[in-house]
């Protein structure tokens, strides 16, 4: 799908795999939203992509709404990219052999699994009502869940539920809105060179990263990003989580 001159809109844009894939979208010809948290760094992201700024929560219905509303106000929108999530580490019970507070649990579901829904349902209500491309297409929606869906290690209990919960809802949503000509897809990445990982020491760095069958490395952004442009430009990728790993199976911790 050629997206010169289309909107585009990422969640979590303002670092990471959102930034990098903002990056990637605006070299493409996509005229690019930043959705992330008022304090991020998204409006200087934006004026270096000649994109807009939007902050918002992902998980408020009214702010995720308005910032639909003021990306498709820069052309179609035909892309979509979920990127917003946090990764905190939450046991089910604490050293003290004690159930961990229900509102950590809550907290990580609320964000990753329900505010990637809720901007799937805001967005998808714009695209349906977009003129179709001369192929029938109205855009592509790609949402991030991980190798915890699948193979999640101690302490990702809620984590790992919460990017469960976005691979589980790529089918079924894709399927729904097959009639508007949206297709719906979600990457899983692995370990990947993000801020918090950055944060670690060098040496906890390669570890992690000698932990890869091939490449032995930590991934980057731009290899999400780029995977991005590959779905958007594929159309006959739909319903399916694709994971990016280098292969990696994680072990129990």
């Amino acid at each position: 799908m050629d997206i010169t001159g289309a909107a585009a809109l990422v969640t979590g844009g303002a670092s990471g795999l959102g930034l990098a894939t903002a990056r990637r979208l605006a070299a493409a010809g996509a005229v690019v939203t930043i959705l992330d948290l008022p304090t991020s760094a998204g409006g200087d992201v934006a004026q270096e992509l000649g994109g807009t700024f939007a902050p918002a929560d992902v998980t408020d219905p009214g702010q995720v709404a308005a910032a639909v509303t003021q990306a498709a106000a820069a052309g179609p929108l035909r892309v979509v990219v979920n990127c917003a999530g946090i990764a905190p580490p939450a046991k089910v019970l604490d050293r003290e052999g004690n159930p961990s507070p229900l509102a950590d649990f809550e907290r990580i579901i609320r964000i990753n699994l329900i505010g990637t829904y809720n901007v799937i349902a805001q967005a998808s209500a714009a695209m349906a009502t977009t003129d179709a491309t001369p192929d029938g297409d109205r855009g592509v929606i790609v949402s991030t869940a991980s190798v915890a869906a699948f193979d999640g290690q101690i302490g990702q209990p809620a984590y790992s539920a919460s990017k469960g919960g976005v691979h589980a809802m790529t089918l079924p949503i894709a399927r729904e809105l097959a009639r508007y000509g949206i297709r719906v897809l979600t990457i899983a990445p692995g370990i990947m060179e993000t801020p918090m990982l950055k944060g670690l020491p060098e040496a906890a760095q390669e570890s992690l990263g000698q932990q890869v069958p091939y490449p032995q490395r930590l991934g980057r952004p731009d290899e999400y990003a780029k995977l991005v442009l590959a779905i958007v430009d594929n159309g006959y990728l739909n319903g399916e989580t694709i994971r990016l790993d280098g292969a990696i199976r994680m072990a129990p911790k």
